[in-house]
C-alpha cells in the first residue's frame, strides 16, 4: 500500500528550527528521488528540496543555506531540517518523489510567527 506520512510541523518563532519527517511505504523508496514540497494559502505547491537515492541534494533559492534534506533508505524516511525560519516559510509541507507519482499525504503544517 502506497503511503506518505509527514510529521514534525508546528508553531515556531522567526529564526527558529524544525525537523520534518516523512515515512514512506510501498514506493520502492530507495530508488526514488525524493522531494519536500510546500504550499502556502493561495499559492501553488512548490518543490523546496530534493535528494537522490545516492544523497545528492538540491534546493530552491529561497531556502538554500537554511534547509537541509536527508534520507534514511533503511527506514524509508526523508527528513527536512529547517533552520532560521522566516514567516514566508509558513506553509503545509509535503513529501513525494520529485516526479509526484504517488498520492499526496496529509502534509504537516509549519507556522512561523512571533
Amino acid at each position: 500500500q502506497v503511503q506518505l506520512v509527514e510529521s514534525g510541523g508546528g508553531l515556531v518563532q522567526p529564526g527558529g528550527s524544525l525537523r520534518l519527517s516523512c515515512a514512506a511505504s510501498g514506493i520502492m523508496f530507495r530508488i526514488r528521488i525524493m522531494g519536500w514540497f510546500r504550499q502556502a494559502p493561495g499559492k501553488q505547491r512548490e518543490l523546496v528540496a530534493q535528494i537522490t537515492s545516492g544523497g545528492n541534494t538540491n534546493y530552491a533559492d529561497s531556502v538554500k543555506g537554511r534547509f537541509a534534506i536527508s534520507r534514511d533508505n533503511r527506514k524509508e524516511t526523508v527528513y527536512l531540517q529547517m533552520n532560521s525560519l522566516k514567516p514566508e516559510d509558513a506553509a503545509v509541507y509535503y513529501c513525494n518523489n520529485v516526479a509526484q507519482n504517488f498520492p499526496w499525504g496529509q502534509g504537516t503544517q509549519v507556522t512561523v510567527s512571533s
